[in-house]
């Protein structure tokens, strides 16, 4: 595998995380605007929501450039992919668990630290952990019931 192919990857998946999460506070309506559409979407209160989805783009898009604690970072993508999938984005997104089995790289802070936790079964955990992370939310606020019926 190509050194440069999980750093290229990292930097890819978390600069578009944080520009997602910039824009839910410094976009368009800012942090008002997109509580607003999560209570839209039923995630309520939205206040809430949103500033938990800012922290968690943002957090996560961080971490994912460093290449820092890199199978929560891959958790946190995919919390985020699976609730975006079931609430607004059914037709978008993509896996990002194939860096977490790959591993962060050797230009990366976890590779510094000797933590660079990779293969199957941590991608496995980490995805795992995002999705039921990702559904206790959303039934949490009734978002699944409300789909199962529709």
């Amino acid at each position: 595998m190509d050194a440069d192919l999980p750093l290229l990857l990292r930097l890819a998946l978390g600069s578009m995380l944080l520009a997602h999460g910039a824009n839910k506070v410094w976009g368009g309506g800012g942090l008002p605007g997109t509580a607003s559409w999560f209570e839209g979407l039923g995630m309520r209160p939205g206040w809430l929501h949103a500033r938990l989805a800012v922290v968690a783009e943002l957090g996560a898009g961080a971490l994912m450039c460093l290449g820092l604690l890199t199978p929560l970072a891959g958790a946190a993508f995919v919390g985020l992919m699976v609730t975006a999938a079931l609430t607004d984005h059914r037709d978008n997104g993509f896996f990002p668990v194939v860096l977490v089995w790959l591993g962060p790289g050797r230009w990366s802070v976890d590779h510094l630290l000797g933590a660079a936790l990779s293969g199957p079964v941590v991608a496995l955990k980490a995805g795992t952990l995002g999705l039921v992370a990702s559904l206790g939310l959303l039934t949490s606020v009734g978002q699944l019931r409300r789909k199962a019926v529709a």
